[in-house]
């Protein structure tokens, strides 16, 4: 029968000499070809048992005995060769090229994680699902190329957050607000890497799994509370969007609409949230895969493109009127820097997805995987610093918490972005409504059965929450504030180190080589607390922050 995830469970000194030792990782992968192959050989012989199981006795006995002594002479061999010389390094190193293979080879697929069958390998036929054993095998010709990788992961970090950077400057101030943008892509950039590297030292291969291993049920509970609010809050922000930039694009359209039957409620901004939400988001919110809709991802990175180019060429058009007052330019810092760095963790967090594009590479390794996440942060670091300067050094002081807000009602180029991130958040707010309803799933109902009254009715209270949410406030910037305070900065920097810690423990927590876990997590904490602590207080205060075109929106 196939192993579990015992070749995965190793010890500290072995997980990081196979993960940081070229040569160790290469002997490895030899072990693992064999051991692969007897695996292929136990799943012909399970075949010829079907057909004549008499036969199948000797023969399955045969090659087993066969193929294990064949994994005894590998293992004896990588074990006595204490000494290699120049030559058979050489020969290591070709056998390794020619086999294609990487110590991730057979990276597992756990029964009991909340990705199920999707982790590693798409497979839209139950029935196959059904007949795969409880323990799944990826080839290593399988999985996608390191440019696949970086795409998956770009488009996971640049996504709706980025609408607010130019209000993270205004917070921040222009030098503060660069330097946060740096510190952050950074540190993320880190802790994406962290969490694979914590994950080859407790053989797991998701999030929850990891936090789960390191602590138990709090680990999982923690994990959890995490991305449903992350993903909570993101469906609070698109729907506010939807009321951003859909009432804009019809009223500039027909000018006349409040004299239209009927159409005039699409120039009335909560009417449009409603009508929306409930007739397109919700019915899609319904389904219980969500694989079609995720196809739908490279329309949202062609939105943040046009986004981005459209506010680049008409910031400097605007009349002087609308824009901000241009002393804060490059005004270095503000009052608002805990708050900004919250905004900016919520546009950068990706972390809910590394296991995912980790495990979608093909040869999936830590320098594979470093190099993708490498060139991910390199591009939304331009991205995302084109869109807040040029954004931020027109507006400056009256800088609102959408961007798109700032601009007149009937700019042609900004009105395109306006519709094309609206359309988008149709369907990027049942993809997060999906994450908040498997996390409450797994929590509370890991073992029961699926329930059509139990889907129907959490997938109502998770749409209409939010719906009610952007009723009550157009406030985005707020919204940025409270989900990246909360839950991004849990997700990025508090809980990747503190899993580390919790791995490492048994080596002291207090060592030298540790002091930059320790600070990131302090970091994290002091992030976490003190800026839900101000957008709280700025909530109940009854401060809008967000500049002064945006009270009018709430208005339409």
């Amino acid at each position: 029968m196939p192993r579990g995830r015992d070749h995965l469970a190793v010890d500290d000194d072995d997980a990081k000499k196979g993960l940081l030792d070229p040569s160790a990782d290469s002997d490895y992968s030899e072990t693992d070809e064999a051991i692969h192959q007897y695996h292929d050989d136990d799943d012909d012989d399970d075949g010829h048992r079907r057909n004549n199981k008499n036969d199948n006795t000797n023969s399955s006995s045969v090659a087993t005995t066969t193929t294990t002594a064949a994994i005894v002479s590998k293992l004896q061999v990588a074990d006595n060769d204490n000494n290699p010389s120049t030559s058979s390094a050489t020969a290591t190193t070709e056998y390794y090229a020619a086999l294609e293979v990487d110590d991730s080879e057979l990276t597992l697929l756990p029964r009991h994680s909340m990705d199920r069958r999707r982790l590693l390998q798409d497979s839209d036929d139950e029935d196959d699902d059904l007949e795969r054993p409880d323990t799944s095998y990826r080839l290593p010709s399988e999985g996608g190329s390191v440019f696949a990788g970086f795409l998956n992961m770009s488009n996971s970090i640049i996504g709706a957050g980025i609408i607010g950077l130019p209000f993270s400057f205004k917070e921040a101030g222009f030098g503060m607000g660069l330097i946060s943008l740096i510190i952050v892509t950074i540190l993320v950039d880190w802790t994406v890497r962290l969490l694979i590297y914590n994950g080859k030292l407790s053989g797991r291969s998701n999030y929850q799994d990891l936090m789960e291993h390191a602590f138990g049920r709090p680990g999982l509970l923690a994990i959890s509370i995490a991305q449903f609010a992350f993903a909570f809050g993101g469906m609070c922000a698109y729907c506010v969007i939807i009321g951003d930039t859909i009432p804009h694009v019809f009223r500039s359209l027909i000018p006349n609409i409040d004299d239209i039957p009927f159409v005039w409620l699409f120039g009335n901004r909560r009417l449009c949230i409603t009508f929306f939400t409930v007739l397109i988001a919700y019915p899609l919110s319904l389904y219980r895969d969500m694989s079609k809709l995720a196809k739908t991802s490279g329309l949202a990175l062609i939105t943040i493109i046009v986004i981005c180019i459209s506010v680049a060429i008409e910031g400097p058009k605007m009349p002087l009127e609308i824009r901000g007052n241009p002393d804060f330019r490059f005004s270095f810092a503000n009052n608002e820097l805990i708050q900004a760095i919250a905004v900016i963790s919520f546009a950068f967090v990706c972390h809910h997805n590394s296991f995912m594009i980790f495990g979608s590479l093909r040869q999936p390794s830590m320098n594979r995987f470093a190099r993708v996440t490498h060139y991910s942060m390199a591009l939304s670091f331009v991205t995302c610093t084109v869109l807040a300067v040029s954004g931020y050094l027109v507006f400056t002081d009256k800088t609102a918490g959408n961007i798109l807000n700032n601009f007149p009602p009937d700019n042609v180029l900004i009105n395109v972005a306006r519709l094309a991130f609206g359309i988008n958040m149709f369907t990027t707010l049942p993809l997060e409504a999906f994450v908040c309803r498997e996390v409450l799933e797994t929590a509370f109902w890991p073992t029961a059965p699926y329930s059509t009254l139990r889907h129907a009715t959490m997938t109502t209270i998770l749409v209409l929450v939010p719906l009610i949410v952007s009723l009550l406030t157009c406030n985005l910037g707020i919204v940025l504030e409270l989900t990246g305070g909360f839950s991004a900065t849990m997700l990025a920097y508090i809980l990747p180190p503190l899993s580390y810690l919790k791995l490492q423990s048994k080596d002291g927590l207090f060592k030298v080589n540790k002091i930059r876990y320790w600070a990131l997590l302090i970091f994290g904490l002091v992030i976490m607390i003190f800026s839900t602590f101000f957008s709280i207080q700025k909530v109940v205060l009854g401060s809008s922050g967000e500049g002064g075109s945006s009270a009018a929106t709430c208005d339409t």
